[in-house]
């Protein structure tokens, strides 16, 4: 570790994610620490993690918010950064990261007090091609921050990270490179509706016509005009049509669960 920068722990919650985990774990060396908490894996992804010097802890899946924050808590260091196994932190990232963590004494007392969780863009990888458009950029993700000030929210889907403090904004890309095929994608998206409609409803909130019919295509306007996502060609225009599917998937979703609800009254 560089006298310079306080300490740094890398926290990653992965199940099955040996054929994407090496060059994420590459691309976090400079850290002081590696946390992978895994929630069964069965394809040697325990193996290739502490292959790298990860400290490996096996957990039972609790739900994405949840699972993400215990490994936050299993961390040695209080400066934690939170990656998927699908991501991999950019050399232009990285050098962002280390300067963010420069000592109190180099950042003046009043900056350390005022910030202690960064956000930066996030570059998704899609049909072969990183969107740099639309809703796959710049995907604002707050994922370093110090875990005295700032956690996970208890989500099962959608988590994010609750920060009681100032946010920063670094420069250099999260580079997310998921080798999924597009049915599995798909597969996840449906289980993703599912869970956010669950949250919805129990959040009070409530299915209309008005939400069904328009929400996707506000989306729509949203992210492919507004957002320029049409720059990003035939996979730009797939990902956000699957983007506003999945919103008009939510609120049929809950429809069903609401007169569902009704008929056993």
């Amino acid at each position: 570790m560089p006298a310079s920068r306080q300490p740094l722990s890398v926290a990653i919650i992965t199940l099955n994610a040996a054929s994407q985990l090496a060059a994420c774990l590459q691309s976090v060396r400079f850290a002081d620490e590696i946390v992978v908490v895994d929630s069964g894996s069965t394809d040697g992804t325990q193996a290739l993690a502490e292959s790298y010097g990860a400290k490996v802890i096996a957990q039972d899946w609790l739900g994405f918010g949840p699972q993400k924050q215990f490994a936050v808590a299993a961390a040695s260091h209080d400066w934690v950064l939170c990656l998927d196994a699908d991501e991999r932190v950019s050399p232009a990232l990285r050098t962002s990261i280390e300067n963010a963590l420069k000592s109190p004494s180099t950042l003046g007392p009043a900056v350390v007090s005022m910030v202690a969780a960064f956000r930066f863009p996030r570059c998704n990888r899609f049909l072969g091609r990183y969107l740099k458009h639309g809703e796959g950029y710049p995907d604002w993700s707050l994922r370093l921050f110090d875990r005295r000030q700032a956690r996970w929210s208890d989500d099962a889907v959608h988590e994010k990270v609750i920060a009681q403090c100032g946010i920063g904004e670094l420069s250099g890309d999260l580079l997310h490179d998921s080798a999924e095929s597009l049915a599995s994608y798909l597969s996840k998206q449906n289980r993703y509706t599912t869970l956010a409609a669950e949250a919805a409803l129990a959040a009070g909130k409530r299915a209309s016509f008005g939400r069904i019919a328009l929400s996707p295509l506000i989306r729509f306007i949203k992210f492919y005009f507004v957002r320029q996502g049409f720059r990003d060609g035939l996979p730009g225009l797939i990902h956000i049509a699957i983007g506003c599917f999945n919103s008009f998937t939510k609120y049929s979703k809950m429809l069903e669960r609401q007169n569902s609800d009704a008929a056993l009254r």
